[in-house]
């Protein structure tokens, strides 16, 4: 494959491979630390409830499938239809800051604080960055849809499955693996 037949513009390709590898970094960091103290990151894990990141998993994949929705509408002329999905999309990273915000207050209000554990210190510095990247992602896909035209949705959803891709990255070493 060439650089000129992927979708897409290269520098959004350069973007998205380029918060991979700083989210890959992140998370080989706390892999590597929990392996050195298996028992302490298992029992800091234990304190998060799993059901608020398997609730906002269902919540980003279904918004992963609304931003995908739109992009095929948008190439096929279908702006309403393509505007719907985005906004789907967008209501569907909104939820997710707000299960992320309940879930960052009953933690706090737990006495787990950043400095707690070094594994509260990646599960709120990789869950936090991955906010912030949907902040910015449902600010992208609220843009776009305001004209809804084939290239900017394309671009905005690649950014949405980015984000969607870096959670399903982060979901096993904070809350599966310990």
């Amino acid at each position: 494959m060439r650089v000129e037949d992927l979708p897409g513009e290269l520098i959004l390709w350069i973007l998205i491979l380029s918060e991979l590898a700083v989210f890959m970094a992140g998370v080989t960091v706390m892999v590597v630390l929990g392996l050195m103290d298996p028992a302490g990151f298992s029992a800091a894990q234990a304190q998060l409830d799993g059901r608020m990141a398997a609730l906002n998993t269902l919540v980003l994949v279904t918004s992963g499938l609304f931003a995908a929705q739109a992009e095929r509408a948008a190439r096929a002329g279908r702006r309403a239809q393509a505007r719907r999905g985005l906004l789907l999309a967008v209501l569907g990273g909104v939820v997710f800051l707000i299960v992320k915000g309940v879930e960052y207050g009953r933690d706090i209000r737990a006495g787990l604080g950043i400095d707690s554990h070094p594994f509260f210190t990646f599960y709120y510095l990789l869950s936090g960055f991955h906010a912030a990247h949907v902040v910015a992602g449902v600010a992208v896909l609220a843009l776009v849809a305001i004209h809804a035209r084939p290239e900017p949705v394309q671009a905005g959803a690649m950014f949405w499955h980015m984000v969607d891709l870096v959670w399903v990255l982060i979901l096993p070493a904070v809350w599966l693996i310990w």
